[in-house]
This record gives structure tokens, C-alpha cells and sequence, in this order.
């Protein structure tokens, strides 16, 4: 970063899309700075140079903020936005005992993210890219009873749903017009909505056992981390696929390999990735693995609004005001 940066100023860890870099600029009470690499996170010290002198904060969820960073930003820093509703990169007790108010972006991406997963689902389970592959190979082929025969969701398959938050409820809306019987955890499988449209709640144990597919819906906690594990991958029905479009570290990879390996597993969906941006070795090479590049909420207008929703948490708490979007920090203890 240029020695020149303002010492009051916003720090954006990366360029967020056109419309929404006019609203910051015209909307923000102070200067706006940025990382000059578009779509290239700020190495470790581009981050903490970057971060000296900020009010706020406005960072994505490659960004790791801890007391490193917290401290090279210094005590005027008010607030940090973070540009995903996870919020697993930001050391969210250092930030309590500073005060600093921490925000994400909840409820501006649940369906953009429900629509990936359900076509990360339906690719996987109909073997697409594997035929896509064979296609484009150049071999030749006619049409067989057997070929790339994958699992019909709307002929009785069951989807288990692991973490019926916003998203996950958006996904069972989608499994429930495909006709697929739908079982949840969390509090929200007792719902109304979900009560209306078919689910039934369970523990996670009987949710394993009994899912043609399971898909991934919980945010990551230090608590969760390889929740789908040996044990758990094993519990699983024999020929059921995986579906990861949560946080990468929910599953072990290497016993997800394990358990494709043996054929325990028919096949996995993952949009996330346990050490990403690298790509477990074992699973890239894996024809019934489909892996795409953590794009859940790819869509235009999605990325519009989870960028003008963190501008405008910074905006508000810069102004003395609340945000909009804060996250629960723990109260520091003493």
C-alpha cells in the first residue's frame, strides 16, 4: 500500500462491483481506499498496510482479520463489514474487546445460493459433467439402457438437509416441487413453512441414514469443524452423494475421498473447498466428484446487493448510527 493512504479512511479489501463503488464513494463519510489488484486478495502485508489508519473495514471471506490485523489498524477502527453472511475469517471475540462492530450480509443471498446447490445437486446426481466429459472426448458412442444411469430425485429420493437456515429452507422449497421427501436439522424444521411443505426434522445420525442426497446448510464454528467425517460419511446410505455449498471445512476430504474411493459414496458436489483455493488431489481426479470454484452467490444482482448491504453497514456505523446487519459478537469478559 502506498505510504500515502489518508489515516481516516475506509479500506476495501477488494474492488466490489461498479454501481456498487459509486454508492461507497458517494455514500461513505470518509475517503475510500482499496486493494489496486482486481479479483487478487491483498497478500498478508498488503492486508495489514492496508487496514493502518481504517474506520472500517470492508473485506471478503478470504480475508483473514485477527489481533495482527486488528492491532496494525489501530483504535480508531469502528466497524468491519464482511462481504459473505459467514463470518468464520474475522476473529470476532478480538474484535468484541475493542469495541469494533462486526456486520455481514445475511438474507441478500439465499437464493442465488439455493439455486446453485440445487443445480450442484442435479449435476451430480445425473452424472452431467461426467457426460459432458465423455462427449467432448471425441469418442465414439451410442445411445445404451446403461449409460450414465444417476439417481431420479423426483421418484421418491430423499434430501437431507443439514442446517434449515435461510438457505437450506430455500433449498427444500426446490427439493419439494421436485417431488423429493425432505428431512432437516435445526430449530427451523419445526416450522410452519417447513411443516407446509413437508419436512421432517431430525437428528443428524437418522438424517445420514436415511438420505439419498445429503446437502450441507450450517455455518462453520470451531464446534462443527469435519462434522462429516469417517464416522459420519460411513453412517451414510450406500450409493447417497454429498453436497457441500456451506464452508469447506465442514467435511474431512480426505475421508470423503475414502469413502468415494470405495464405492461407499455414489458421487460429491462441492462448491467449497477444506483448504481453499487448493483443491484436494484425490477428489480433482475423481469423475464422480463435480467441483466448481465457490460460486454460490454468483450471480450479478446477488453480488450487487451483499456489496451495497456492507457499504451501507459501514455508512451507518460511521454515522453514529446501528447497522443494519450486526453479528452477535461475544461480550468481553472483565
Amino acid at each position: 500500500m502506498s505510504p500515502t493512504v489518508p489515516e481516516n479512511h475506509v479500506f476495501l479489501t477488494r474492488p466490489l462491483p461498479e454501481r456498487v463503488m459509486h454508492e461507497a464513494r458517494a455514500s461513505l463519510p470518509v475517503t475510500l481506499t482499496s486493494h489496486p489488484t482486481k479479483d487478487v486478495p491483498p497478500n498478508r502485508q498488503e492486508l495489514i498496510e492496508g487496514c493502518r489508519g481504517a474506520s472500517g473495514l470492508i473485506v471478503m471471506l478470504t480475508d483473514q482479520i485477527d489481533d495482527e490485523v486488528l492491532d496494525a489498524a489501530g483504535p480508531q477502527l469502528q466497524v468491519i463489514a464482511n462481504v459473505a453472511v459467514g463470518f468464520d475469517n474475522i476473529d470476532v471475540e478480538a474484535a468484541s474487546r475493542r469495541g469494533i462492530v462486526v456486520t455481514n450480509t445475511p438474507g441478500v443471498l439465499d437464493e442465488a445460493t439455493a439455486d446453485l446447490a440445487f443445480t450442484l445437486l442435479l449435476t451430480t446426481v445425473r452424472r452431467l459433467v461426467e457426460a459432458d466429459r465423455f462427449v467432448r472426448s471425441g469418442k465414439p458412442w451410442n445411445w445404451g439402457p446403461q449409460s450414465f444411469v444417476g439417481l431420479d430425485v423426483s421418484a421418491g429420493a430423499t434430501l437431507g438437509i443439514v442446517g434449515l437456515g435461510r438457505t437450506g429452507m430455500a433449498v427444500a422449497r426446490r427439493a419439494h416441487a421436485f417431488g423429493m421427501s425432505i428431512v432437516a436439522t435445526g430449530s427451523r424444521a419445526t416450522s410452519s413453512e417447513a411443516v407446509e411443505i413437508g419436512v421432517a426434522a431430525s437428528d443428524l445420525e437418522h438424517l445420514l441414514e436415511i438420505s439419498d442426497v445429503v446437502s450441507l446448510h450450517c455455518p462453520l464454528t470451531p464446534d462443527n469443524r469435519h462434522m462429516i467425517g469417517q464416522a459420519q460419511l460411513a453412517a451414510m446410505k450406500q450409493g447417497s452423494y454429498l453436497i457441500n455449498t456451506a464452508r469447506g471445512p465442514l467435511v474431512d476430504e480426505e475421508a470423503l475421498a475414502d469413502a468415494l474411493d470405495s464405492g461407499h459414496l455414489a458421487g460429491a458436489g462441492l462448491d467449497v473447498h477444506e483448504h481453499e483455493p487448493q483443491i484436494n488431489a484425490r477428489l480433482r481426479e475423481m469423475e464422480q466428484v463435480v467441483l466448481l470454484p465457490h460460486i454460490g452467490s454468483a450471480g450479478s444482482a446477488t453480488r450487487d446487493a451483499m456489496g451495497s448491504l456492507a457499504v451501507r453497514n459501514v455508512t451507518e456505523v460511521l454515522s453514529g448510527r446501528d447497522a443494519l446487519t450486526p453479528v452477535d459478537l461475544p461480550r468481553a469478559k472483565g
